[in-house]
């Protein structure tokens, strides 16, 4: 089996864990609420009407729906991709539970090759995702196809992992980060410096982060520094 394979093979394996066992916005896991930065940007976009947000890898809905129930009597319109059916299954249950089903639409694509539509949307997110496609060349083409399918006064909101390690929690061994692209914080913000050169950037952040998943049934320590990059596309 190749990398790419076995990767995207153990992804499938512990988010299909997650969604089953934790439930939307309640306590006990990542998705007891939304990003914070994601959220911090509903006044910028409350005195538009017929918003675009596009949610690239939306997973099942943890930031989607509260956008939705934010900006619902602005005419919103979400787009959420994601490649795993099991994100899907739940975020139609959810939209329909939290009454914000007529504001998302569902897509199941890799982010990698969804093609976004030029001059659509005045948000596009991507939460933990950009890091999932299978190629540094592949982010360069996911950046350049978000920054052309962004009106002009739009906002990028990217958080992306670099540096990543696991860490065998039992044994304390040094296990390969099963993280498609892996590279230093540095080279990541310089990849998205390079993509967003001419936008105004709203903020950029770098958080160390520690938290415990589970490979193959057992315990394992991840660490990461979260990249949040906010970027504003100048209006011409």
């Amino acid at each position: 089996m190749n990398r790419l394979k076995r990767i995207r093979e153990e992804e499938k394996e512990y988010h299909d864990y997650c969604y089953d066992n934790y439930k939307l916005f309640e306590k006990g896991s990542w998705l007891n609420k939304p990003v914070r930065t994601v959220m911090e940007l509903v006044p910028m976009l409350s005195d538009l009407h017929d918003i675009q947000i596009l949610d690239l890898g939306c997973g099942v809905g943890r930031n989607s729906i509260p956008l939705a129930q934010a900006l619902k009597g602005n005419g919103v319109q979400i787009h959420c991709v994601d490649f795993l059916d099991s994100a899907l299954e739940k975020i139609e249950q959810y939209s329909s539970a939290f009454e914000v089903n007529d504001q998302i639409s569902l897509i199941n694509a890799d982010i990698g090759s969804y093609e976004i539509k030029e001059n659509t949307y005045d948000l596009i997110i991507a939460v933990s995702s950009l890091e999932h496609v299978d190629s540094v060349e592949s982010l360069r083409l996911v950046l350049q196809r978000m920054e052309k399918g962004t009106r002009n006064g739009g906002v990028n909101c990217l958080i992306v992992n670099s540096e990543v390690t696991e860490t065998d929690l039992e044994t304390q061994t040094s296990l390969e980060a099963l993280i498609e692209i892996n590279v230093s914080t540095d080279e990541m913000r310089s990849l998205l410096g390079d993509a967003y050169s001419d936008w105004e950037i709203l903020k950029t952040t770098v958080n160390s982060l520690r938290y415990q998943i589970v490979r193959n049934q057992k315990p394992v320590v991840l660490t990461t520094n979260a990249l949040t990059y906010v970027v504003k596309k100048k209006s011409v």
